[in-house]
């Protein structure tokens, strides 16, 4: 019988095959309504976890026993885990012995046993790097896949009207460039052909994530101006760290916390900014309230999903998330499979914007590269406010490797501003190693958890018969081919300031375009793990609810 589960969303390879029919919770019968959404999530997150887990504690790695399957990124020899497991060698492996009561014991050599504890798992364990999603897993995150778009679709159908949903699907550039390589098209083709796409399936609104970016990047530049000024009273304002990607943040949290997040900027990633204007300008315009919409982002990356996911883009008030539901640039081609439709042969349709009446005919990009540009557009920035230099061109200072740059602002031999990029988290162990030894020399670090940054995400579509370096750079080609913007300059993001949010730097402001990283860290579903002498996964998982609003 062939998987009900997306292709993309799957693990290789393991051993065994965990259903949820096999899985054993102790809850009243009440509580298992909406379990399969929620264990399947936390399902996702368990494999990544595990391998950490071993790593830190000799005496649960035999009750694993296991090996993962190589992701995508070990087989082209870029490791992007921030957590590295090795066998020791002249050891035999333990034997595990089950008790009647269901307690494990690890029994040594010499025939010594040893009772061994449970590894509590929640979801907010996970670090998010992308790295153990491969090819064939076995549970899908049914709250984060373009099944549950279909659901919303579907009940639109049939569904009274008061009780409709209003659909909006926001698309990155980065997943766009990605399924213009696939489909052998140009940026605009593929943009107008999605829009149409989706609007066939009873979609009502395709928006570009490009321009909320517009807001990231302003936000970000004015968070450095006034870190830089206080560093002499704050010894922790600088270096400030991008927050863009919540691969990062989740391995910040959870392998360095309070050391390092107060270097961390606070301002929204364009995705979640983008949830704030859907949810509050867009919702404003159409007259509804936050929860009559159905807010979804194409995205390149899993760790989306997660971000998506945190209590602080949840509004209490109306019981419904900034966005709804995070799909992958795979899982966009998984959808188009499903419906027998080739993106090519879609007649294209006029892109929609949520700013005037008319419809955009063009798209814009940002320079500074695939994810995002925050490095040159702050550089730039800075340069200007700060010292009063007008910077046209930057230039890279590569270091051990591509994925770790630097950039420097001299004037009369004085460093003035010292920048860099550290994409792979073998890059970002290094610098927050120098940060910790104090030996940091950067003003800023554009961070990001995938070699290569954003363009290279783990949710992007791989071309069959190209290497991997080959579909990266048609990849780059396609998305750089757009004009850019600068965001101080597009009228629509400056209307936006002052009608919505009341000016730059109000208290709406900074509700709607930052966070708290130290809050990110919140009360989840948790769950138990046990493992069995099998050769494989074989897990019994407890849940416990903790928050009624994960």
């Amino acid at each position: 019988m062939a998987s009900p589960f997306s292709g993309v969303l799957q693990l290789a390879d393991l051993d065994d095959f965990i259903g949820p029919a096999q899985l054993k919770f102790a809850m009243k019968e009440q509580e298992r309504l909406g379990f399969e959404r929620e264990c399947a999530q936390a399902s996702l997150l368990l494999a990544r976890r595990v391998k950490q887990l071993c790593s830190q504690n000799s005496k649960i790695l035999p009750a694993f026993g296991m090996m993962l399957e190589k992701c995508s990124f070990c087989k082209k020899g870029e490791c992007i885990k921030p957590v590295k497991v090795e066998k020791k060698p002249g050891k035999a492996a333990a034997k595990i012995r089950i008790e009647a009561d269901g307690s494990y014991f690890q029994i040594n050599q010499d025939g010594e046993a040893q009772k061994l504890e449970k590894a509590k798992i929640t979801l907010n364990d996970c670090l998010a790097c992308s790295g153990c999603i491969t090819s064939a897993e076995s549970v899908l995150i049914t709250q984060q896949s373009h099944e549950e778009l279909c659901k919303i679709l579907t009940f639109n159908k049939t569904a009274a009207p008061n009780e409709q949903k209003l659909v909006v699907i926001s698309v990155s550039p980065q997943s766009r460039a990605s399924l213009a390589a696939k489909c052998k098209l140009g940026v605009l083709e593929t943009a107008q052909k999605l829009t149409a796409f989706f609007k066939s399936l009873g979609v009502h609104y395709v928006f570009d994530t490009t321009f909320s970016r517009n807001f990231s990047l302003l936000e970000s530049q004015r968070e450095f101006v006034k870190r830089f000024r206080k560093q002499s009273e704050d010894k922790k304002a600088l270096p400030m760290l991008a927050s863009a990607c919540p691969g990062w943040i989740c391995y910040a949290e959870k392998t360095h916390g309070s050391f390092i997040i107060p270097y961390i900027s606070t301002t929204k990633s364009p995705q979640q900014v983008m949830g704030s204007l859907i949810k509050g300008h867009f919702a404003e315009q159409q007259h509804l309230t936050p929860d009559r919409i159905y807010h979804v982002t194409v995205m390149p990356c899993y760790d989306k999903k997660l971000e998506a996911s945190r209590p602080d883009f949840f509004n209490q008030e109306y019981q419904t998330r900034d966005v709804d539901c995070v799909i992958t640039t795979g899982e966009v081609l998984k959808l188009l499979e499903q419906e027998g439709v080739s993106l090519s042969d879609v007649d294209p349709a006029a892109l929609d914007t949520m700013f005037g009446s008319t419809a955009e005919e063009e798209l814009t990009g940002h320079a500074g590269g695939g994810s995002g540009g925050y490095l040159e557009h702050i550089y730039k920035y800075a340069a200007k406010e700060l010292f009063g230099i007008q910077v046209d061109t930057i230039q890279y200072k590569p270091l051990k490797n591509k994925d770790f740059q630097e950039v420097t602002l001299e004037k009369d031999g004085a460093v003035l501003l010292q920048f860099a990029l550290a994409y792979g988290f073998r890059n970002i162990q290094n610098l927050v190693q120098k940060l910790k030894r104090g030996r940091s020399p950067y003003h800023y670090v554009e961070v990001m958890a995938c070699p290569s940054g954003c363009l290279n995400g783990g949710g992007q579509i791989k071309l069959d018969g190209e290497s991997s370096k080959e579909q990266l750079q048609q990849v780059e080609r396609l998305y750089e081919s757009l004009q850019t913007e600068v965001p101080e300059q597009n009228q629509a993001v400056q209307e936006l300031y002052e009608r919505w949010l009341g000016g730059a730097g109000s208290g709406k402001a900074a509700e709607a375009l930052h966070t708290g990283t130290a809050g990110f860290k919140s009360k989840h579903k948790q769950l138990e793990l046990v493992t069995a002498s099998r050769p494989g996964l074989n897990l019994a998982h407890t849940l416990v609810q903790e928050n009624p609003h994960p």
